[in-house]
């Protein structure tokens, strides 16, 4: 009677203890359901998100003073608009002609930057949206003093000197391409920061258009006559116009070298 009773409390014993687990399939004791569960394990940080903060900068270039404003578009592109203006006064001769000159240049640009490589250096396709650059000039010439005009001699009339008026212009927009280094709407934390491009920009054929007034006289100092009457010498300010843009054909591409300091806000 003893070892019935003895059997039986072992058996009693031996399933309390193993309630308090659950089998998984392999045999293994696993924690009932009631138990604390695990920890959750933590996610690792994402890492930075694309910052869309633009950038402006202060630059200096060939066409003059000016400023840019950049904006990311993507992680390895900005759209970039700048200006950039400067004038500049001089006198000179030409063919017995004097020429009180001035340089101006004004011109808006836009350029979108492209960074293949995810730095600084950048390809910029881009274009003039407006071009204002232009030489002009007021011309004179003393009475009695001999000048040239297309080839032909003539005298200004000490009574009526000659006097005129010049200008070169070119198209009013036109494309442009730029390489470099540098962004100034950086995806890093940095906040001042430095450009260099160079390129070239196509302003088109030059265009000139110069007009005369007074009176000139032939190379002996007679039949004088008014200039702006007479079909010979117009037809010859004609023909110095088609010189003068032939002579300065090369500027139809204009250098661009440009050196800018950024800020990123």
């Amino acid at each position: 009677m003893r070892n019935k009773f003895s059997v039986a409390l072992l058996v009693a014993s031996f399933a309390m203890c193993s309630g308090a687990f659950a089998s998984n399939d392999s045999g293994q004791p696993v924690p009932d359901s009631g138990s604390a569960s695990a920890p959750a394990v933590a996610s690792r940080p994402e890492g930075p998100s694309f910052s869309h903060r633009p950038g402006v900068a202060f630059k200096t270039s060939l066409l003059g003073f000016g400023g840019d404003f950049a904006v990311p578009v993507t992680r390895r592109s900005n759209v970039r608009f700048g200006f950039s203006a400067f004038n500049y006064s001089r006198g000179f001769d030409k063919d017995g002609v004097s020429y009180s000159g001035k340089l101006g240049l004004s011109s808006v640009q836009a350029l979108y930057d492209i960074f293949p490589f995810g730095g600084g250096f950048h390809l910029s396709p881009g274009a003039l949206l407006y071009n204002g650059n232009q030489l002009s000039g007021k011309a004179s010439v003393p009475g009695g003093q001999s000048f040239s005009l297309g080839g032909t001699d003539y005298i200004s009339d000490p009574t009526n000197p000659l006097s005129g008026n010049g200008k070169m212009v070119f198209s009013k927009a036109g494309p442009m391409f730029l390489l470099g280094w540098g962004n100034i709407a950086r995806r890093s934390e940095r906040h001042f920061g430095m450009t260099f491009d160079i390129g070239a920009v196509y302003q088109g054929v030059p265009r000139t258009t110069l007009s005369f007034a007074g009176r000139a006289c032939d190379s002996f100092g007679l039949n004088c006559t008014e200039v702006s009457s007479d079909p010979t010498f117009q037809s010859n300010v004609l023909s110095e116009q088609a010189k003068i843009n032939h002579s300065a054909s090369p500027a139809r591409f204009f250098p661009v070298i440009s050196l800018g300091f950024g800020y990123k806000f």
